[in-house]
C-alpha cells in the first residue's frame, strides 16, 4: 500500500468520526474505490513488478556467494573372475585359485568434496550505470502510481457527480413532466367548455408527451450513471448524498501565473518525465562504457576427499586435500561484431526521444493549465448567469401564463415559455457540477490533488430528501 493510500486512510479516520453517518458520501465512495478498484490495483502490481528490475540490477554489483558440494562412488574391475594356476610350495601340486574379483559395487571407494566461491565485481562501470538508470526509472515508475492514484479521486470524483448531474436532470425533467400534464389536463378541461380550440389541446399533449418521453429516457441514463460508479468500487449505490444549495461558487484563488509556477513545481506528468529522461541518460553512459576495461575478483575454498583404490593389494592414491583459489580478471573487449557501437547509437536516440517528451511534457502542462484555469473562471461567470436566467424565464413564464388566461396568448407561447425555464434550470445543475470538476481537474494539472480536497468537498454534501 503506497503512502498516498496510507494517508488517505489515516484522515478517513481522524474525519469520519466527526461527520454524520451518511450511508453513500464521496468519501466513502473514494475509500471503497481505493480497495477495490482495478484500474489501481493493476497499476500498483505492476508497479511493484517493475521494481523487481532495479532490484535485479542493483544485484550485478553486489558480491555472488555460493557452495556446493559433490560425493560419487568409484568401483572398477573385470566382468568375471579371473583364477590362475600356482604351485603349492609344499605338496608341489597346482593349485587353482582366485586372482582378481569380478566387477562389484560392494568393492568400490567413495569419492566426497565441497566448496565455497566468491565473486565480486571490482570496477564496471556499465553495471553501475545500469543500476542508476533502473533506479531512475523507478522513481519515475512510482510518480506515475501516484498518477494513477490522483486520476482515481478524479474518475471517482466525476462518476460521483456525473451521477448527481443525472439525478438533477431527472428531478427537473419530472417537474417539467408534471407541469405538461397538468397544463394539458386544464386545456382539455377548457376545449370542452369551449375556451380554446381543439389544436390547443393537441399542443399540450404533444409537449406532455415529450416530457415523459424524456424523463422515461433520463432515468435510463441515471441508471448507467449508477452503474458507472459500482464499476470503480465494486458496490452498488442505490442512493447518494447530494451537492447542497449553499455550496460556495468561489473565483481561482490566485493569478494565472502563481497556478503555472505551481504546475512546474508539482506535476507528475513533468516529474516523470524529467525521471525518464535521466533513466535515458544513465543507459547512454552505461552503453558508453560496455567499451571499457572490467575487473572481477574471484575466492574459491575446497575440501576434496578421496579414498584409494587397490588394485592387486596395492593402495593407490587416496587422502584429504584443500585448494584456496584468489584471483583478478582484467577483460577488456575488443571487437564485438559492432554491436556495442550500435547500442550505444540506440541508446542516443533514446535520449533524443526522452528529451522531446519532455519538452512536449512541459508545453501541454503550460497549455493544460491555462486552459483548466479558464474554465474555472468561466464556470464562475456561467453558473451566476445561469441563476439570471432561471430569474428571468420564471418571470417570463408568469406573465405568459397571465395572458394566456387573458386571452392575449396562446398555449403554444406557454409550452415555450415553460420550456426555456425548464431549460434554464437543467443548465443552472449543470454549470454547478462543471464547476466542482474543473475546481479538481485544475488542482490535478497543478499536481496538488490530495485526499484533503475530496474531504472539504464532502463536507458540502447532504443525505438526499
Amino acid at each position: 500500500m503506497t503512502h498516498f493510500i496510507k494517508s488517505l486512510l489515516m484522515l478517513s479516520a481522524l474525519s469520519l468520526a466527526s461527520w454524520p453517518a451518511y450511508a453513500d458520501n464521496l468519501f466513502e465512495i473514494l475509500q471503497l474505490a481505493l480497495e477495490n478498484d482495478p484500474v489501481l490495483q493493476q497499476a500498483e502490481a505492476s508497479y511493484r513488478a517493475n521494481r523487481e528490475t532495479m532490484i535485479q540490477s542493483r544485484s550485478s554489483l553486489l558480491p555472488n556467494l555460493g557452495a556446493g558440494g559433490a560425493t560419487s562412488r568409484l568401483s572398477s574391475g573385470p566382468t568375471s573372475n579371473i583364477y590362475g594356476e600356482v604351485t603349492n610350495p609344499i605338496t608341489g601340486e597346482n593349485m587353482r585359485v582366485l586372482l582378481q574379483e569380478q566387477h562389484s559395487f560392494s568393492n568400490g571407494v567413495n569419492n566426497h568434496n565441497w566448496g565455497i566461491s566468491l565473486n565480486q565485481s571490482v570496477l564496471n562501470l556499465a553495471n553501475w550505470y545500469n543500476f542508476q538508470s533502473a533506479r531512475a526509472t523507478d522513481r519515475a515508475a512510482a510518480v506515475n502510481l501516484a498518477a494513477q492514484e490522483q486520476e482515481l479521486i478524479m474518475r471517482v470524483a466525476m462518476a460521483y457527480f456525473d451521477a448527481l448531474r443525472a439525478l438533477d436532470t431527472l428531478e427537473v425533467n419530472i417537474q417539467e413532466e408534471e407541469a405538461a400534464q397538468r397544463s394539458f389536463e386544464q386545456t382539455s378541461q377548457r376545449e370542452e367548455v369551449g375556451l380554446v380550440a381543439i389544436t390547443d389541446v393537441y399542443d399540450a399533449q404533444a409537449a406532455y408527451d415529450l416530457a415523459r418521453n424524456t424523463t422515461i429516457l433520463q432515468a435510463d441514463v441515471l441508471r448507467a450513471r449508477y452503474e458507472a460508479l459500482e464499476a470503480i468500487t465494486g458496490q452498488a449505490h442505490p442512493e447518494i448524498d447530494v451537492l447542497r444549495d449553499d455550496f460556495p461558487i468561489l473565483d481561482v484563488e490566485g493569478g494565472l501565473e502563481q497556478w503555472e509556477a505551481q504546475a512546474r513545481d508539482n506535476s507528475l506528468a513533468l516529474t516523470a518525465a524529467e525521471f525518464n529522461l535521466d533513466a535515458s541518460r544513465k543507459a547512454l553512459q552505461a552503453r558508453k562504457s560496455d567499451r571499457l576495461p572490467t575487473i572481477d575478483f574471484s575466492g574459491q575454498f575446497g575440501h576434496f576427499v578421496t579414498q584409494p583404490i587397490v588394485s592387486q593389494g596395492i593402495q593407490i592414491g587416496g587422502g584429504a586435500s584443500d585448494r584456496t583459489q584468489l584471483s583478478l580478471s582484467l577483460t577488456i573487449p575488443l571487437y564485438n561484431g559492432g554491436v556495442l557501437r550500435s547500442r550505444q547509437r540506440a541508446a542516443e536516440y533514446n535520449v533524443m526521444a526522452a528529451a522531446e517528451s519532455l519538452e512536449l511534457t512541459r508545453r501541454q502542462l503550460t497549455q493544460n493549465i491555462r486552459n483548466a484555469y479558464r474554465r474555472v473562471a468561466t464556470d464562475v461567470l456561467v453558473i451566476a448567469q445561469r441563476q439570471q436566467s432561471i430569474t428571468s424565464a420564471q418571470s417570463s413564464l408568469e406573465a405568459t401564463e397571465l395572458g394566456a388566461e387573458v386571452g392575449t396568448r396562446n398555449i403554444v407561447e406557454v409550452l415555450r415559455a415553460r420550456e426555456i425555464l425548464f431549460r434554464a434550470l437543467r443548465a443552472y445543475a449543470d454549470a454547478r457540477y462543471n464547476y466542482v470538476i474543473d475546481s479538481l481537474l485544475l488542482k490535478q494539472v497543478a499536481g496538488i490533488l490530495t485526499p484533503q480536497d475530496i474531504i472539504e468537498l464532502n463536507n458540502w454534501l447532504q443525505e438526499g430528501e
